[in-house]
């Protein structure tokens, strides 16, 4: 069966009868998360040997006779399979035809629709499938607001507007910036604009905003340095493409602001909110003389499409996102040539 979205907390407090779960999607955080909940419930703990037995994705062949041991020390046992793929389908199949009393999680990764695990599982009755993709808008500001409250934090609107830009492509990753954050911020604090800006990064330090500027600004070499040394430390094409989508919203509020009213580029500047980090300000100044409102909403369709093109099965996200930005950069520079616009 398929949990669904507003059911998933319920479930992950009590998985009832069900034998196999199979946690899918985009958000390799938000898989471990959820897989780690479950096994708490079930096991009490992470790393009892008596409860808990992880299989490695070339033995889950085993997995019919693990799941159908008892074990010596009484309770249910807890099988964890990583990186789970179709080639585990067989072997789910026949765990649900015996009576086998462990529960079995699986952590796979982004799955067609027609997979055959998901399939096999979302008719199951003692089977149940969870996606678990990257949160945004609502979804993503409630995840933050959450976490800060469980940390004795609160947050000011334009510091969690700020947030929901910046975090969201990993939920671990996401989770880890916002306990550093309530750290630095001290016990009881409300979070500021200032101190989120401060101490949160783009997941991958503060690289991906650097690629981003020097993209709009047309400068190739910096960006295409920027964003390899953004993806090596972790950052995903999905959250590359995010927040490059976020960062030309801004540019167009600005430029609208620019052509409709009159305003200068430094003034329309001033009007973005959440506010440009200081040390930006220039650089976002200067992408304005170099991008007309019809060019900025071309450049706002092809990120979008490129972020659907990531979320296709087989499709190269990295190259897209790389080439997404790079297209972004080689445009502001032609856009920067003397005689050119």
């Amino acid at each position: 069966m398929k949990i669904a979205p507003a059911r998933v907390q319920a479930f992950l407090g009590d998985p009832g009868s069900c034998r196999a779960v199979l946690l899918y999607g985009d958000d390799a955080g938000m898989i471990r998360e959820r897989a780690e909940a479950l096994v708490r419930v079930v096991a009490g703990s992470l790393d009892d040997p008596f409860l808990v037995t992880e299989l490695a994705r070339e033995d889950v062949r085993r997995l019919p006779d693990e799941a159908a041991g008892l074990s010596l020390m009484g309770g249910r046992r807890v099988i964890r399979v990583r990186d789970a793929t179709d080639a585990a389908a067989d072997a789910v199949a026949l765990l649900l035809k015996s009576a086998a009393p462990a529960l079995v999680v699986l952590e796979g990764g982004a799955l067609p629709t027609r997979s055959k695990l998901r399939v096999l599982l979302d008719a199951a009755a003692e089977g149940a499938t969870i996606g678990c993709y990257p949160e945004e808008g609502r979804a993503l500001e409630e995840t933050i607001r959450g976490t800060l409250r469980a940390l004795g934090s609160g947050i000011a609107p334009d510091a969690l507007s700020w947030l929901s830009q910046h975090l969201g492509a990993d939920r671990l990753s996401t989770r880890g910036e916002l306990e550093k954050l309530a750290l630095y911020a001290g016990a009881g604090a409300t979070i500021d604009l200032e101190a989120a800006m401060t101490c949160v990064g783009d997941l991958a330090g503060l690289s991906l905003d650097d690629a981003l500027f020097a993209a709009t600004t047309g400068d190739v070499a910096t960006a295409d340095r920027a964003l390899e040394l953004a993806m090596l430390e972790g950052a995903a094409a999905v959250q590359v493409l995010r927040v490059a989508l976020g960062h030309l919203q801004k540019l167009h509020r600005a430029r609208l602001a620019m052509d409709e009213q009159g305003m200068t580029a430094g003034d329309a500047t001033r009007t973005v909110r959440p506010p440009v980090f200081y040390q930006k300000v220039g650089a976002f100044s200067r992408s304005l003389g170099l991008w007309p409102g019809a060019t900025l909403v071309a450049a706002m369709a092809a990120m979008a499409e490129a972020e659907r093109g990531c979320k296709r099965t087989g499709w190269p996200d990295e190259a897209l996102a790389r080439n997404a930005v790079l297209t972004l950069a080689r445009r502001a520079a032609a856009a920067a040539r003397p005689g050119r616009r």
